[in-house]
């Protein structure tokens, strides 16, 4: 009895006009993401600014352009996994990331449950931490595009660990 050609189940080209759907699909689910944040972040710069915040806490305008050049990143990484993939655990788990992204903002500065989102970026950082290690076995390049993502989160959890302990 002959071998049974797996590759097709772990493998899938996309065709040059769902690849471009992909995109649009990908940048999409980010922009969601991003706009659940601006929404409950209307008023995150004068909330960030009368809390108490270590001495190496960035400025608040500094958040959005970071993220802008981040949001890019993500979705082009995911894009990168989905169109030769398909909807495989590691675009699951790239979907999984981005729920918890958009959590962190209305946790934080909506309700102003800053523990509550200490614990959610906790969960967002070992999330994006496995996205990334998912990635990196099927497209390197899409990890490497999640690396400043995660360093950022990394941060984002110091921070909002420190604004915890100061308030």
């Amino acid at each position: 009895m002959g071998r049974v050609n797996t590759s097709a189940l772990t493998h899938r080209p996309a065709r040059p006009a769902s690849s471009l759907v992909g995109l649009v699909v990908a940048v999409v689910l980010v922009a969601v993401a991003a706009g659940v944040g601006a929404l409950a972040s209307s008023s995150a710069g004068s909330t960030y600014d009368s809390l108490e915040q270590p001495p190496w806490a960035p400025p608040a305008g500094l958040f959005g352009p970071v993220w802008t050049v981040l949001y890019v990143l993500i979705a082009v990484a995911g894009w990168l996994v989905w169109r030769r993939y398909g909807l495989c655990r590691a675009v699951i788990l790239w979907g999984v990331q981005l729920v918890l992204n958009a959590l962190w903002t209305p946790l934080f500065f909506g309700a102003g449950l800053y523990t509550l989102a200490l614990v959610e970026i906790a969960l967002l950082d070992l999330a994006v931490i496995a996205t990334i290690a998912m990635f990196a076995r099927r497209t390197p390049l899409a990890a490497v595009l999640m690396a400043p993502y995660l360093l950022w989160t990394l941060f984002a959890t110091a921070l909002t660990a420190a604004i915890v302990t100061l308030n």
